[in-house]
């Protein structure tokens, strides 16, 4: 069997990045994950690959094109990470202790929107940016376990 040739492309000079709150129960962790690297594609769709096809030809929905990091912090230091990443203008994704009590994306935006930037009671943040961009955003943060 012959397989076709391809260029192994260059490693991105970009990285996602993941980071919780340290205190998050499994399933809370998994959940804020999953809505936090949602938003990522909408500041910038070429991170999204092509589609995934598998021996019998069935079409698979394309994902990252690189792994995403989870980290997790302490609230200060994902407090710090946040005010860094929005002093730099970096776009992110945010999530509140506050959205664990909605149940719709109109009202999760109305809990966010209620709160000044310095007061959000911050869960976690994702961001995609140039590595050592997010490397300082996210400085002191730690792999998750």
């Amino acid at each position: 069997m012959e397989f076709e040739q391809h260029e192994t492309p260059a490693p991105p000079k970009t990285k996602i990045v993941v980071v919780l709150r340290d205190d998050l129960e499994s399933w809370q962790a998994v959940n804020v994950t999953a809505f936090l690297v949602s938003g990522l594609p909408t500041a910038d769709p070429d991170i999204i690959g092509e589609e995934y096809l598998d021996a019998d030809g069935v079409a698979y929905l394309p994902m990252f094109r690189q792994p995403v990091l989870v980290l997790r912090a302490t609230d200060e230091v994902l407090t710090a990470a946040h005010g860094r990443a929005v002093a730099r203008g970096m776009p992110l994704s945010v999530f509140t202790s506050d959205l664990f009590a909605t149940g719709n994306d109109h009202d999760n935006r109305a809990a966010v929107r209620a709160v000044g930037t310095a007061k959000l009671d911050l869960v976690g943040i994702a961001l995609h940016g140039g590595k050592n961009q997010v490397d300082k955003v996210v400085k002191g943060a730690v792999m998750y376990r």
